[in-house]
């Protein structure tokens, strides 16, 4: 890169949001900010206002918008309020934007990045995960670039011969399997919250750790990863590895298994996307194997974790499916972290509205909100009746 490439940050306040950030102000003379989002958390924008310095900063809430503009009232950062702010920022010119808004709510403003024909890099599954084709034709259309974010499947965007796919037999999503790894139904049943956001490996946000305690989190990319690589579905497997060292693999048809390791930090899988093509001199600490020891590995339980199995259930019906999964599991995780359900009940809800609500083709966003919409009140009716 030889000019600075112009930055927008989407969800800036989350974690993929700050350490994005944090790698932007380690090189100022290879980046510039042009945006940050965020919703609620005015005392973190602030902060990475004052770290990066960008041109524009919107706030989705209100209340938190006016108070980071009396903070920035005396910097040249314009401060924009609402939804429609966010939209305006994901449709500023930009090189490259980092998509981490979570949620079904990052579609809208990923989709407008995307058209700009900006290098996108994905930290938002649910955009692919809800409305994959439209963001994929979407992409093509503006000449732009989606860059996977997640650490799988950016181990496997950085193994992946894309050039000659017939080669690959299958991808390998690994998994960490979360802390409930080795522990039974019953056990799993008296789960509170804080023994499903004691993550063993990762350092992430409330709804991602849950996500990864259900092990929803694989399923979501497992679809996720369906859009992005040319395989069939029934050529992207899951193997749970504890150590979460080997991010994820490619086996091709000449017996070569190519993995990306690294230790687990999203820093990594960020820099990646952001100096891509190039290699950054970005300097985490370094994998040392002799200090790890041992690497293990071995097939998921569905039984235990019925979220796998979920997964492919609704990438095979297509359409509206993977929305309403999307959906349903965003409502019954809310209200686990309510303590309004069981952790068990997570599943439940979720198959309680793929069983219980239509599917039916899916042609444009609208029909992604519908049905974000049907399945949202679905799981809420069912959370009643279950409490």
């Amino acid at each position: 890169m030889t000019d600075r490439r112009k930055v927008c940050v989407l969800g800036a306040t989350g974690s993929v949001g700050r350490a994005t950030c944090e790698l932007l102000a380690e090189a100022p003379d290879r980046f510039e900010a042009t945006a940050l989002t965020g919703n609620g958390n005015a005392t973190a924008m602030i902060e990475l206002a004052r770290l990066v310095q960008p041109k524009f900063v919107a706030m989705a809430d209100p209340s938190a918008a006016a108070t980071v503009c009396e903070a920035l009232a005396a910097t040249a950062i314009e401060v924009g309020t609402g939804k429609e702010a966010v939209m305006a920022a994901a449709e500023m010119p930009a090189d490259w934007c980092m998509a981490a808004i979570v949620g079904a709510a990052g579609l809208a403003p990923t989709l407008a990045a995307v058209r700009q024909g900006a290098t996108v890099a994905l930290a938002n599954k649910e955009s692919l995960v809800c409305a994959g084709h439209l963001f994929t034709e979407a992409t093509k259309a503006s000449g732009g670039c989606l860059l996977p974010v997640d650490s799988e499947h950016n181990a496997i965007f950085q193994v992946f011969d894309f050039e000659r796919p017939e080669g690959i037999e299958r991808i390998i999503l690994t998994a960490s399997g979360g802390p409930f790894r080795t522990w039974t139904r019953e056990e799993m049943a008296r789960a509170t919250r804080a023994d499903a956001l004691k993550h063993p490996n990762w350092d992430m946000g409330a709804k991602i750790t849950i996500d990864s305690a259900t092990m929803f989190n694989k399923g979501l990319e497992l679809i996720e990863a369906s859009h992005l690589f040319p395989v069939e579905p029934a050529q992207i497997e899951i193997i749970v590895h504890p150590q979460s060292i080997v991010h994820s693999m490619v086996d091709y048809r000449d017996g070569s298994m190519l993995a990306q390791m690294g230790l687990p930090d999203m820093r990594t899988p960020i820099a990646v996307t952001l100096y891509w093509p190039e290699r950054g001199a970005f300097g985490p600490e370094r994998l040392d194997l002799s200090k790890i020891g041992t690497l293990t590995f071995e097939p998921p339980d569905e039984q235990r974790f019925p979220a796998l199995r979920l997964a492919r259930e609704a990438l095979s019906l297509g359409g509206t499916a993977p929305a309403m999964l999307n959906a349903a599991n965003e409502v019954a995780v809310n209200a686990f972290l309510a303590e309004q359900i069981g952790f068990l009940d997570i599943a439940y809800i979720v198959e309680a509205c793929l069983d219980g609500l239509p599917v039916v083709p899916l042609s444009d966003l609208e029909g992604v909100w519908s049905a974000d919409k049907a399945a949202r009140q679905h799981a809420r009716n069912t959370i009643m009746l279950r409490t």
